[in-house]
């Protein structure tokens, strides 16, 4: 890394909500640095400064547009017009599962470990357009079996889409994208098209998007990359765009003639967007991005990260009373375990919480979450592992 471990207390200094706390709530959402904060007040500021509805203010507006598309597009390794701005995940994965063109008998395959939003715009759309829906056992994967093999079970000649999480949010587990977009699209005459909820891979781990072939991929800012929550995104390949419509409609989304009147669509994934949004949030995200790749490549940050995975789950694992979800190391930096003594999972967390220790509950499967970022430290994980024996 380009920083030594032993700095680490000094740079999480850039992160307010860690000098009072053990925080592991990543996947839920992550702490944003106080430059972001900073950022997004000056920017505030900066639109009242200049007036709101200003020239100089619209402006500067597509300019700070431009400039987090092309910071999120350079993380994720793909070209700026494939992005799409959004506020969040739930909203970048309704976009294409609303967007495609549903005819009754269309199939959609999706995981056992989809989280909720998803499956309930899908089971909305199974109820206005009549179509199929059955889900595959991915869960079951997680210490042995191939889940590319079982999503290869599950597809069906008229299976026009699947929906999968890149890591899962419950488990932790990582799945082979680039070799199931390759199974969708190859298996059958007519390609099948992935979408991914990227909730918890953006910010983890080292994304080539493009060379992935995967069609949608939406994520949020306000997780692992520790930005401001109302801010995400939605990658759509170029060619997936050519047969996706725009779902919600708005100014953004049009090209208009000189009277104003809408003529057509943007010609890229600015149609998929709506209207006036929160613009100064653009700017607090980009400086968490930048503030991240000062600590080392997203290789290097990743590879932190599953040592600290490992690390957790490794001292949870000598714990008689403790089962951990995974029987090897976690790949990702969610850590995921039940307590076996029958003791609650939810008194768990409050108890932690009452220590300053930040985890979650999981409904299904029943468990505890604990999510460890580059940001951890050793001693912040002896200290959640010692009040856990406390608890027990």
């Amino acid at each position: 890394m380009n920083q030594n471990l032993s700095q680490l207390s000094n740079y999480r200094q850039n992160f307010p909500a860690l000098a009072n706390k053990s925080y592991f709530n990543y996947g839920g959402q992550g702490p944003m640095p106080e430059i972001s904060l900073q950022a997004i007040y000056d920017s505030y500021k900066k639109v009242q400064n200049l007036g709101p509805f200003s020239e100089k203010v619209g402006k500067w507006v597509i300019n700070e547009a431009a400039l987090i598309r092309g910071a999120i597009a350079a993380e994720l390794g793909v070209s700026t017009d494939t992005i799409t701005l959004t506020e969040d995940v739930t909203v970048g994965c309704n976009i294409p599962l609303w967007g495609l063109d549903w005819q009754a008998g269309d199939h959609v395959l999706l995981s056992d470990c989809e989280h909720p939003g998803v499956i309930a715009t899908i089971e909305e759309i199974q109820r206005r357009f009549n179509i199929q829906v059955s889900t595959c056992p991915i869960m079951a994967t997680l210490n042995e079996g191939n889940p590319v093999e079982v999503i290869s079970q599950n597809l069906r000649s008229n299976t026009k889409l699947l929906v999968i999480s890149h890591i899962l949010w419950n488990t932790g587990q990582v799945l082979p994208l680039t070799e199931i977009v390759k199974l969708c699209h190859h298996l059958f005459p007519s390609p099948i098209k992935v979408l991914v909820d990227a909730a918890q891979s953006v910010g983890v781990l080292p994304l080539k998007l493009a060379e992935t072939e995967v069609d949608f991929y939406a994520f949020t800012g306000h997780k692992w990359w520790c930005g401001p929550e109302g801010l995400g995104g939605l990658y759509v390949s170029a060619k997936a765009r050519e047969s996706l419509s725009p779902t919600f409609i708005g100014w953004r989304s049009v090209l208009k003639d000189k009277t104003g009147k809408p003529i057509g669509w943007q010609p890229d994934g600015r149609r998929y967007e709506i209207a006036t949004s929160a613009y100064p949030l653009y700017a607090g995200l980009r400086e968490a991005i930048a503030l991240h790749n000062q600590w080392g490549t997203i290789t290097e940050r990743y590879e932190r990260i599953k040592e600290l995975s490992r690390y957790l789950w490794e001292n949870l694992t000598k714990i008689p009373e403790i089962k951990c979800l995974r029987t090897a190391p976690p790949e990702s930096g969610l850590v995921s375990f039940q307590l076996t003594n029958g003791k609650s999972h939810q008194e768990l967390v409050e108890y932690l919480e009452n220590k300053e220790i930040l985890v979650r509950t999981i409904l299904d499967p029943d468990c505890v979450r604990a999510c460890v970022h580059y940001l951890s430290g050793e001693a912040e994980i002896d200290k959640l592992v010692a009040e856990i024996k406390a608890f027990i």
